[in-house]
């Protein structure tokens, strides 16, 4: 029995070979190819990106479809030569937001309990017991976004016992979650900041979003508070994060994603004992998982269906 032909799919990124990164042996019904290796560019219906170049697209006329390769799409819709009627589409893996919940509930508790300061007194072989921490009940801590990965941070961090308030853009109904005080409207990114000792941020980059972590964010938060950064690199305004560490209004953070990756040598944030940096790794989908919503999408496309993974392009998300 003869096989299907493969679907052919281009990867444009400037910044990984995707090609490569998931090529397969034909199980997922795709091939990923480099722009340079596609005879008819103008056949080409669907592609694999991350960052793409301005004129990622311009090759590619009759693109339908262009999936990320994660949860984000911001560089993706910002593409200058992205066609106007393509689908966007982008990764929804319950696995990996159970990492990402991961990630946060185990920086939460570095910070609540300062394991920071035992790592320091390691070196020094240092026995220091005098710190005596809140109970979880008495820390309040704000999660920013209640989509799939804030949903699975709130539980989680709820299921240790601290207070958990969660903060969303829409004002319909939300999912309930045990433990979790959902604040929803236009207000509520600084209702929950107000509020929390801890805040974990997980939302998407939009316009109204980028450069929100700013002077007069930080101003609105208690003093001596703690940021986990795991949204995007561009919610975090760097001078006002850095005045607010000198001034103690943030006491300590955790940031795993920046402007520009990878963090230069010489970057400020290095020199910081108050922030754990981590290498944009709170979570990843796996390469099959990716591959599967590609196919997923690129044949509800075909057939003329709503991908599952298709994304708001007014919402950014």
């Amino acid at each position: 029995m003869s096989r299907k032909p493969l679907i052919p799919v281009v990867a444009l990124s400037e910044v990984f070979d995707l090609a490569t990164i998931f090529a397969d042996d034909g199980r997922s019904g795709l091939q990923i190819l480099r722009p340079e290796q596609i005879d008819d560019p103008a056949a080409v219906e669907f592609a694999l990106a991350w960052r793409p170049a301005d004129d990622a697209f311009d090759a590619f006329p009759n693109i339908r479809l262009v999936s990320s390769i994660a949860a984000g799409v911001d560089s993706i819709i910002a593409c200058p030569s992205l066609p106007e009627t393509a689908v966007v589409s982008r990764i929804r893996d319950e696995a990996q937001a159970q990492m990402m919940a991961g990630f946060a509930a185990w920086n939460v508790v570095w910070h609540h309990r300062r394991i920071g300061d035992y790592v320091k007194n390691q070196t020094t072989r240092t026995w220091e017991r005098s710190f005596r921490p809140a109970l979880p009940g008495q820390v309040t801590v704000g999660v920013l976004g209640f989509g799939l990965m804030g949903r699975m941070c709130a539980r989680a961090i709820a299921a240790m016992g601290y207070r958990v308030l969660a903060a969303r853009r829409s004002t319909g109904a939300a999912e309930v979650e045990p433990g979790v005080e959902v604040i929803s409207g236009p207000a509520a990114l600084t209702e929950v900041a107000a509020q929390a000792q801890i805040l974990v941020n997980v939302l998407p980059l939009t316009e109204e979003t980028r450069d929100f972590l700013n002077r007069d964010f930080f101003a609105r938060m208690p003093e001596g508070a703690s940021l986990v950064q795991i949204g995007r690199g561009e919610h975090l305004v760097e001078a006002d994060f850095l005045e607010a560490l000198d001034q103690g209004r943030i006491a300590s953070a955790t940031v795993d994603v920046f402007r520009q990756e990878p963090l230069s040598p010489d970057h400020p944030f290095w020199a910081r004992p108050e922030i754990l940096i981590t290498p944009h790794k709170a979570s990843d989908s796996t390469r099959d998982e990716i591959l599967r919503q590609l196919a997923e999408n690129c044949i509800a496309i075909s057939e003329g269906r709503a991908p599952p993974g298709a994304v708001d392009l007014t919402a950014g998300y």
